[in-house]
C-alpha cells in the first residue's frame, strides 16, 4: 500500500556543483528530460486521501510540507524556515514559515493552508483512511468520534506566516511526520473541485519543486515539470521528469537498455541477470509485504487458517528462489532497521528473533483444524493480489503451497491494477489479500497499528483486545518501557497471525550513469529535485 507507499535546499546545491562548470552545458542539461517508471497507477494526488505507495510517490515528488527531505535522507526545512525544537515538555510545535514559499499557480503557501489540510483530513467527512497520523493532536479522538467540531484541532494559525501545533502526547517520529505526511492545501483550490479534488493533474495544485501535468486519473504516462514558483527553483536541475507506469519487466529492463528510461525499478530474474551492472542499485526498503483475512467473511474468520497460512510459507524460499532481488524473510510484523532498543543500540527485528518459522507439520494440524470448525472436507479460497510481475510470483507460490501441502484445498489468484486493488481493500471485497505496507518513519508502531481496533486501514475487522491493550499502553510510555511494549505487542500479533507478514522488499533500481543526485534509503526514494545530468 502506502510507500510506499513512495516522503533540502543543501542537497540541492550539493547535486548542482556538477553543473556549475559551463553555463552552455548547464542550459541544455537542464532542458534534457529525465524519464522514469513507477510499478503501477496511483490512486490520488490528494494527499489527505493517498494510502497506496504509488500515490505516495506522486504526492512525494510535487509536493513539500513544513519539512522535507535532504539528498542524503536528512530531515531539513522546508515550507517551514528552519527545524525547531518543541516546547511545551516536547507537545508544543511552533513554526515561522518561509515568505517565497508558493503554489504552482503563483499563490502564498499560509499557515492556514496548513491548518485548512490537517483539519480537513482528520475530519470524519472526508473519509480519510489515513486520518490516524494526526492522532497525536489535540482533540484528535473526539473530532474522528463525531464529538467535536474539526476546527478544535491542535492546529492553528498564529500570522500568515506562523504556525502552531499542539499534541496530547510526546511522538519520537514527529519530525518525520512533518517531512512526510503533514502537507498543506489550497483550500479555495480544493473547495473548487471538491471530492474531484486530486483524481486528475488538472485538479491537483502543488506546491513542491514540480507540479503536475498530464495525469488524468487513469493513464499510464504523465510528467512532473518545473514549479518556477518553487522557494527553490534555481537549484531544481531538470526541468522534466517523465513517468511512465511500466508493470511487465521485460519492459522495464528493455527500457532502460535503449536509454528510454534513465531509472526503472527491476525484480526476481532481472536482479540476479544485472547483478554486474555498474547501474545495478540495491537495497531494503522499510516495507513488509503481508497477507491478511477477512474476518467478515466466514470463510476467512479463523485463526487455524491464518496459523496454517503462516506456517505452509517457506520464506526463505519466497525470497531466495521466488523474488531473487535481495530481499528478506519477514521473522515478525516488524521490518529490519525500523527501530532500535534504547538500552543497547540493537535492531528490534533481530532481537526479537524469528516468530514466523516454516512447519509443514504445524501447517497441515492447523488446515485440518479449520475444515472439522467450518464442517467441510474441502475449501475453495481466493488470493487477491496487484497485477505486478512481483505479486503475481508471490501470489502463484502461496497458491501453490496450500495446494500441495493442504487436502481439499483449492485457491485461485486474482490479480487486478493497484488502484482496482486498494478500492476492493476499502469495500472489504476480498478473501485473503496480499499487500504491503511502507512506514515514513523508524517506529514499529506504524506496522504493528495496521492490526489495531479502529486503525482505518485495518481492512480485516480483526479484533484482539489483548494485543490492543498492549500496543495502547507501549504508545502512553516512553523510552525503554515503550520499546518492550511494543516488543510484547508484536509477539502477540504473531502468536495470534492476526496478519500474516511475508517478507521485507529489497527494492533494486537501474539507475543511468549519466544521472547524479539520486540517492535511496530504508525509508525514502530518490527525489528527482536532487537530479543532474553529468
Amino acid at each position: 500500500m502506502r510507500r510506499r507507499l513512495l516522503v533540502t535546499s543543501l542537497g540541492v546545491v550539493l547535486a548542482g556543483l556538477a553543473l556549475a562548470g559551463c553555463s552552455s552545458s548547464k542550459a541544455s542539461s537542464t532542458d534534457k528530460t529525465l524519464n522514469v517508471t513507477l510499478p503501477s497507477e496511483p490512486a490520488t494526488a490528494d494527499p489527505n486521501k493517498a494510502t497506496d505507495t504509488n500515490s505516495g510517490s506522486l504526492i512525494y515528488q510535487t509536493m513539500q510540507g513544513l519539512y522535507t527531505y535532504s539528498k542524503d535522507n536528512k530531515v531539513v526545512p522546508g515550507v517551514a524556515t528552519k527545524v525547531v525544537a518543541p516546547t511545551n515538555n516536547g507537545k508544543t510545535y511552533t513554526f515561522n514559515l518561509r515568505h517565497n514559499a508558493k503554489w504552482a499557480n503563483g499563490d502564498p503557501v499560509t499557515a492556514q493552508d496548513f491548518v485548512y489540510s490537517f483539519q480537513r483530513q482528520v475530519d470524519p467527512k472526508t473519509k480519510a483512511q489515513y486520518a490516524n497520523i494526526f492522532d497525536s493532536l489535540v482533540n484528535y479522538d473526539k473530532i474522528q468520534a463525531g464529538k467535536m467540531s474539526p476546527d478544535k484541532l491542535g492546529v492553528k494559525a498564529l500570522g500568515k506566516y506562523k504556525l502552531q501545533v499542539n499534541l496530547s502526547k510526546t511522538v519520537p517520529y514527529f519530525n518525520s511526520l512533518l517531512a512526510d505526511k503533514y502537507m498543506p492545501l489550497d483550500q479555495k483550490f480544493v473547495e473548487k473541485y471538491g471530492q474531484q479534488y486530486g483524481t486528475s493533474a488538472e485538479k491537483t495544485m502543488t506546491n513542491g519543486p514540480y507540479k503536475l501535468v498530464g495525469w488524468t486519473g487513469s493513464n499510464s504516462t504523465w510528467s512532473y515539470d518545473k514549479n518556477p514558483h518553487y522557494w527553490n527553483a534555481k537549484a531544481v536541475k531538470i526541468n522534466k521528469v517523465d513517468v511512465t507506469v511500466t508493470k511487465d519487466q521485460n519492459t522495464a529492463a528493455d527500457l532502460f537498455k535503449s536509454n528510454k528510461v534513465q531509472e526503472t525499478t527491476i525484480t526476481g530474474q532481472y536482479v540476479r541477470a544485472n547483478a554486474n551492472n555498474k547501474d545495478l542499485q540495491t537495497h531494503l526498503t522499510g516495507r513488509l509485504q503481508y497477507l491478511y483475512f477477512n474476518n467478515k467473511k466466514s470463510a476467512t474468520n479463523s485463526e487455524n487458517l491464518r496459523q496454517a497460512v503462516s506456517y505452509v510459507v517457506d520464506r526463505g524460499t519466497l525470497t531466495k528462489q521466488v523474488l531473487q532481488d535481495g530481499s528478506k524473510p519477514a521473522m515478525s510484523m516488524v521490518p529490519k532497521g525500523d527501530q532500535k532498543d534504547p538500552s543497547n543500540g540493537k535492531d528490534m527485528a533481530t532481537e526479537t528473533g524469528n516468530l514466523l518459522p516454516y512447519d509443514l507439520a504445524k501447517a497441515k494440524d492447523y488446515w485440518n483444524k479449520y475444515l472439522k470448525e467450518t464442517g467441510k472436507s474441502s475449501a475453495t479460497l481466493n488470493l487477491l493480489t496487484d497485477d505486478t510481475d512481483e505479486d503475481k510470483h508471490v501470489g502463484t507460490y502461496i497458491q501453490s503451497n496450500m495446494q500441495k501441502y493442504f487436502k481439499g484445498a483449492k485457491v485461485t489468484v486474482t490479480s487486478i491494477p493497484h488502484a482496482q486493488h486498494v478500492a476492493r481493500d476499502f469495500a472489504g471485497n476480498f478473501e485473503i489479500n496480499l499487500t504491503g505496507w511502507s512506514t515514513n518513519w523508524p517506529d514499529a508502531s506504524d506496522f504493528l497499528s495496521l492490526a489495531a481496533k479502529g486503525n482505518t486501514v485495518n481492512f480485516t475487522g480483526w479484533n484482539d483486545n489483548q494485543f490492543n491493550k498492549l500496543l495502547n499502553d507501549a504508545n502512553a510510555k516512553s523510552g525503554q518501557a515503550r520499546y518492550d511494549g511494543l516488543v510484547a505487542a508484536n509477539k502477540r500479533l504473531m502468536a495470534v497471525k492476526g496478519l500474516v507478514p511475508l517478507y521485507q522488499p529489497s527494492e533494486a533500481k537501474l539507475v543511468s550513469d549519466k544521472v547524479g543526485g539520486l540517492s535511496y534509503s530504508l525509508l525514502n526514494e530518490a527525489q528527482y529535485q536532487y537530479a543532474y545530468w553529468k
